[in-house]
C-alpha cells in the first residue's frame, strides 16, 4: 500500500466537488437537448471532424475510445443523414477517410448555439454579475486542467503519465 500523497491532499476536496459538479452539469446539459438533436457521440464525431479535420475511422474510435464496429455504425448513420462524407485515401487505398459536411457544421454548430443559449440563460437567472465572472475565470482554469491532461503532464494516481 503506497502512502497517501500530501501534496495533493488539499486539492482532494475541490477535485471531488469540480468532478461531481461537471458530471451534473453534464447530464442536466444532455437532457436539455431537443430530442431530434445530434446526440453526444454524434456531436462528438462531428466536433471531432470539425476541429481536427479529416480522420479514419480508427482515429475516431480512439478519439472517442469505443470498438470500431459502433463507430462503424455511428459513422454510417451520420453519412445516410448527409452529415459526413466518406472517400478513399489516395496513399492508402485501404483506408477510408471521414470529412464533415456543409450539412454537419452547420447541425453541429446549431446545436453547440442551442447548448449555449440554455446554459447562457441559466446562469443570467442563477448567477450575480459576479459571480458569473468568477465562473468565467474558473472555465479558464478548467481549460488549462484539461490542456495539461491531454499534454500527459498530470500523473494518474498509479505513478504512471495519462
Amino acid at each position: 500500500m503506497t502512502p497517501p500523497d500530501t501534496t495533493i491532499e488539499p486539492a482532494m476536496d475541490t477535485a471531488s466537488q469540480l468532478h461531481l459538479s461537471a458530471l451534473r452539469l453534464f447530464r442536466v446539459m444532455r437532457a436539455m437537448r431537443p430530442a431530434q438533436g445530434l446526440g453526444s457521440a454524434r456531436m462528438s464525431v462531428l466536433g471531432r471532424l470539425y476541429k481536427g479535420g479529416v480522420a479514419t475511422a480508427t482515429d475516431l474510435s480512439n478519439f472517442l475510445r469505443i470498438q470500431p464496429q459502433s463507430v462503424t455504425r455511428l459513422l454510417a448513420d451520420l453519412e445516410r443523414q448527409k452529415l459526413i462524407t466518406r472517400r478513399p485515401n489516395d496513399a492508402d487505398r485501404r483506408q477510408t477517410l471521414i470529412e464533415i459536411t456543409a450539412d454537419g457544421v452547420s447541425e453541429l454548430t446549431e446545436e453547440i448555439r442551442h447548448q449555449r443559449l440554455v446554459l447562457a440563460r441559466a446562469m443570467a437567472e442563477a448567477l450575480s454579475p459576479v459571480e458569473q465572472e468568477i465562473l468565467r475565470l474558473a472555465a479558464i482554469l478548467i481549460d488549462r486542467l484539461a490542456v495539461a491532461a491531454e499534454a500527459g503532464i498530470i500523473a494518474d494516481p498509479e505513478g504512471g503519465k495519462q
